[in-house]
């Protein structure tokens, strides 16, 4: 993998690339269903992954109806929020990656399709938050991913063109998000493994957040100015 550019700013996806909460999520949510007397087919789940919060409802809906839906995330959430709190485990690398960022003052957003009581609380209780000049949200546009806007909110909130910024995601949600905005996109893929239609898209796609560490390297100084 090469990066053809030296990006102006880093735009950050959150679950699943920095924090490990899709795990999380998935657990509360499988062991909510059983207490309550039903499974939750294991690929329902992965295709909740990087889904804005109305689409995981309606997907749940669609198998459970939304009755038992509401009851279900309500009981799901309340479970996730004591993880929350006691800061989601974060995703290997992560803090070597905005380490080196901050060190070389490269601009760092976050562009999470959570919403932004739950983002901040997140990002905060994981000690991620004060690495990143800005956090954008789904609270914070009319359309969450895989529309481009919380990816155009985060570059205008950095004050940098989305053609000069690099994305890192993990989901093929975020993926075509951060692609209709008009950035370099690197895909780490964390539960869901990207299939044939994804790896067409023509992004990067790499192993962990180590080796953009080490690419970006390639394109910043030595000890920073």
């Amino acid at each position: 993998m090469e990066l053809r550019f030296r990006p102006q700013a880093v735009v950050f996806d959150m679950d699943g690339l920095m924090l490990d909460s899709e795990r999380a999520l998935m657990g509360c949510l499988e062991h909510t269903a059983q207490q309550r007397g039903y499974v939750l087919p294991h690929p329902l789940l992965l295709s909740l992954i990087g889904s804005s919060d109305a689409t995981t409802r309606q997907k749940l809906a669609d198998v459970l109806g939304f009755e038992r839906t509401d009851a279900l995330l309500a009981a799901s959430y309340a479970r996730y929020a004591g993880i929350v709190d006691a800061g989601v485990p974060l995703r290997p690398g992560i803090i070597e990656l905005l380490e080196l960022l901050r060190e070389h003052e490269m601009p760092r957003a976050v562009a999470t399709a959570t919403r932004s009581p739950l983002a901040q609380r997140k990002l905060e209780a994981a000690g991620l938050l004060q690495y990143f000049q800005f956090v954008a949200t789904s609270s914070d546009v009319a359309h969450s991913k895989p529309a481009p806007d919380i990816y155009l909110h985060a570059a205008r909130g950095l004050g940098v063109p989305p053609a000069h910024c690099l994305a890192l995601e993990d989901s093929p949600t975020g993926v075509r998000a951060a692609l209709a905005a008009g950035m370099t996109t690197i895909q780490i893929p964390d539960l869901l493994e990207p299939d044939e239609e994804v790896r067409g898209y023509g992004h990067h796609i790499t192993a962990s957040l180590h080796d953009v560490r080490e690419l970006l390297q390639q394109w910043l100084p030595v000890s920073a100015a």
